[in-house]
C-alpha cells in the first residue's frame, strides 16, 4: 500500500502554475490578448483554496504563483506608485505575453505530435538495389567520316548564295535593232544565225543567239518578219514581209 502521508497531485496533465493560468484563461473564452487579468487572478486563487486540505508544500511552485498574482491583484486595485518599477499594467502585460507564448508552443507541439511517424504511419523502403550503368558505343567512325557528316549538315544549313560571274552578253534591244536592221537588205529566206555578228564566239554567240530567236519572235508579232520551220528542231529562217 502506499503511504497516507504521500501526496498525490492530479492536477488534469498540468506541469505548472503557468499551465493552470493557461487553462483559466482559455475558460474565459477569448483571445488571450484580451483576457481579464483580475478575473484570471481570482480563479486561480479560488483553485488554491479549493486545494488547501492538501500538503501544498510539495507543489510550492503554485504557492508562489498565487502570492505573486494577489500581489498584482492588490497592485491593480490600488493607487499607483509612480516610482514602482515596473508597473501593474507592465506586470500584467509580462503575463499574457507568457500565456500567449505558452499556448502557442503547445499548438505546435501538438501539431508535431499529430503528425505521421516512421514506423507507426509511414515505413521506409527496403534495401535499394544496386544499378549497374553500362557505356555501349552505337557508332564507330573516321575521323574523315565525322568531319564529312559535318559538312553535309553545315552544307544544308548555310544560307544559299548565287554569284553570276560577269560576261557579255547581247541584250534584246540590241538583238531587235540588228534583227530590223539586216531583214530589210535579205532578199530571201535566211536563217537565224545570218543576223548574228561575225565576231560572236563562246558564250556571246549563245547569249546573241539566244536574244535574236526572242527578236524574232516579237518582230513577228508586229508583222514586220515572217517565220518559217519545215519541222521541230529544223532550222528557223527568216524574212521580210511579201
Amino acid at each position: 500500500m502506499s503511504d497516507p502521508d504521500t501526496l498525490t497531485l492530479d492536477l488534469d496533465g498540468w506541469e505548472g502554475p503557468l499551465d493552470l493560468l493557461l487553462a483559466l484563461a482559455r475558460n474565459q473564452k477569448v483571445d488571450l490578448k484580451a483576457i481579464s487579468i483580475l478575473q484570471l487572478v481570482e480563479q486561480y486563487l479560488a483553485f488554491i483554496e479549493a486545494a488547501r486540505d492538501l500538503k501544498l508544500e510539495i507543489a510550492a511552485d503554485y504557492l508562489v504563483m498565487a502570492a505573486w498574482l494577489a500581489y498584482l491583484k492588490s497592485a491593480l486595485l490600488l493607487p499607483r506608485d509612480p516610482e514602482e518599477v515596473p508597473s501593474p499594467e507592465e506586470l500584467a502585460l509580462r503575463l499574457q505575453l507568457r500565456l500567449e507564448r505558452l499556448n502557442a508552443m503547445r499548438e505546435a507541439g501538438g501539431r508535431l505530435l499529430a503528425r505521421d511517424r516512421l514506423g507507426r504511419d509511414v515505413f521506409l523502403r527496403g534495401a535499394p538495389e544496386g544499378l549497374r550503368t553500362v557505356r555501349k558505343a552505337r557508332w564507330e567512325v573516321e575521323i574523315y567520316d565525322l568531319i564529312a557528316a559535318y559538312g553535309r549538315v553545315s552544307a544544308r544549313t548555310r544560307p544559299v548564295m548565287h554569284v553570276v560571274a560577269a560576261r557579255d552578253v547581247m541584250t534584246l534591244e540590241e538583238a531587235i535593232e540588228r534583227v530590223s536592221t539586216l531583214i530589210g537588205t535579205a532578199i530571201d529566206w535566211a536563217t537565224i544565225e545570218t543576223f548574228l555578228p561575225e565576231e560572236a564566239e563562246g558564250s556571246y554567240r549563245k547569249s546573241a543567239l539566244a536574244s535574236s530567236f526572242v527578236a524574232a519572235l516579237e518582230l513577228a508579232r508586229q508583222g514586220r518578219v515572217e517565220l518559217r520551220q519545215k519541222s521541230p528542231f529544223a532550222p528557223l529562217y527568216l524574212r521580210a514581209p511579201a
